[in-house]
């Protein structure tokens, strides 16, 4: 079959990968088989029913369904509370949500993974116009330890950069655009017990999009206080078509729902408007998916590595996020990858994608989405900043079929254009 579609001696290298990788995928379906378990143990504990699935319109108050859900979201990560709603439009949204609600005028928030995310530097202030509500027109401070050479948390800059202005810790998961690796769940152990040594007080706030269910074990799990993410993402399984969480302990999720909705409204408000099923489904769906995504991505570093590209994470490596980072060494071959991506995607197919300006971002971005769901990363998307490295950013994949296809019919498009030679 695949000699037919891609020609013998591409098919035969994919071949070799998948024996190749085959313990590698057996291993992710031990951990979502885990995850799994989890996920039914809670819903079982909270006996969710069809009464669940009904949303609630207008304010929102007594949406049993929707608090039901929060208590599973909480249940699963090991938290007090949790906000699991529509109304939070992404993972940036939650994180925002999350900083403002916590922090106050004359507190500190302290990155020590690096500068984080592109679209938070305009939530922070370190870019875009002044006075439009970012952390620095509140008087809040920012400050990020840059990553160490070898890749690491550097310990000692940020024992240095703790002061007592210092209110809150702030640990992004995944490498996002960045070169770095993404840190597991027992490196944000370790990170989380260095600072709290330093001060026991200091609230460590995790961003945790694309890491959920990768693991067997969340941030939260291994003493995070506050973390959040996108339902677009791992958690919603591919079906949720909106939403974003944040969980953590009780008296922060508090805080953080009077910025969601409004001071002594809270999560007592914010209707659930007919997303329940699709949240509750996703949820439960979530450790399948993901897991799928993680072997498509496997797949992915173990071929292009066998082609001579340049992946990280490495096949055979350990694995935190969804993201696999693919560089090239000039940018018309990042672009004809993404193009490629594209292509084999089961929506706007026939679109190619060139890169351009993009809301939150300070470079041009190429971003190849042919997802059922506009911005779902748990579906197959291949992008990035056009700036040296020339590095695309493959994640998702609701099934592994999808992925391999894709990967190969990418392949195929670069040898065809002569930009990759096998």
């Amino acid at each position: 079959m695949l000699e037919k579609l891609y020609g013998t001696k591409l098919a035969r290298i994919a071949e070799e990968v998948e024996s190749l990788i085959k313990e590698r995928h057996e291993e992710v379906d031990l951990v979502a088989q885990y995850n799994q378990h989890r996920v039914l143990k809670s819903f079982r504990e909270h006996q969710i029913g069809d009464v669940h699935f009904t949303p609630s319109t207008g304010y929102g108050y007594d949406d049993i369904g929707r608090d039901a859900l929060e208590r599973v979201y909480a249940d699963v990560f090991g938290t007090d509370a949790s906000l699991v709603r529509p109304q939070i439009i992404s993972g940036t949204h939650a994180i925002s949500t999350a900083l403002f609600g916590v922090l106050r005028p004359g507190d500190e928030l302290l990155y020590i993974t690096g500068k984080p995310y592109d679209t938070l530097e305009e939530i922070v202030g370190i870019r875009g116009k002044e006075g439009i509500g970012s952390l620095k027109d509140f008087n809040i401070g920012y400050h990020a330890v840059p990553i160490g050479e070898d890749g690491n948390v550097d310990f000692e800059a940020v024992k240095e950069s703790m002061n007592e202005h210092t209110k809150m810790i702030g640990i992004q998961r995944s490498k996002g655009y960045g070169i770095r690796p993404s840190f597991t769940v027992d490196q944000i152990r370790e990170m989380i017990t260095f600072v709290k040594s330093i001060n026991p007080d200091v609230i460590v706030f995790v961003d945790n999009c694309y890491g959920e269910f990768v693991e067997t074990m969340e941030p939260s799990h291994v003493g995070a206080d506050l973390m959040a993410g996108s339902l677009i993402k791992n958690p919603g399984g591919g079906l949720a078509k909106i939403g974003g969480y944040i969980a953590g302990r009780g008296d922060l999720v508090e805080l953080c729902s009077y910025r969601m909705t409004a001071p002594g409204l809270g999560s007592e408000a914010g209707a659930s408007l007919y997303s329940l099923q699709e949240m509750y489904q996703g949820f439960f769906m979530a450790p399948h998916t993901v897991a799928q995504a993680l072997k498509g991505a496997i797949f992915t570093s173990a071929l292009l590595e066998r082609l001579g590209m340049n992946t990280s994470p490495k096949w055979h490596e350990s694995r935190t996020d969804l993201i696999q980072s693919v560089q090239f060494d000039e940018r018309d071959k990042m672009v004809a990858f993404c193009q490629a991506i594209q292509y084999a995607s089961p929506i706007n197919s026939h679109v190619t994608p060139y890169p351009s300006y993009m809301p939150g971002y300070e470079d041009d971005v190429i971003m190849a989405a042919g997802t059922f769901i506009q911005g779902a990363s748990l579906e197959l998307t291949a992008d990035g900043p056009i700036r040296p490295p020339f590095v695309a950013y493959v994640q998702g994949g609701l099934t592994y079929e999808h992925v391999k296809i894709a990967i190969l019919s990418a392949v195929t498009s670069l040898i065809e254009k002569e930009l990759l030679a096998l």
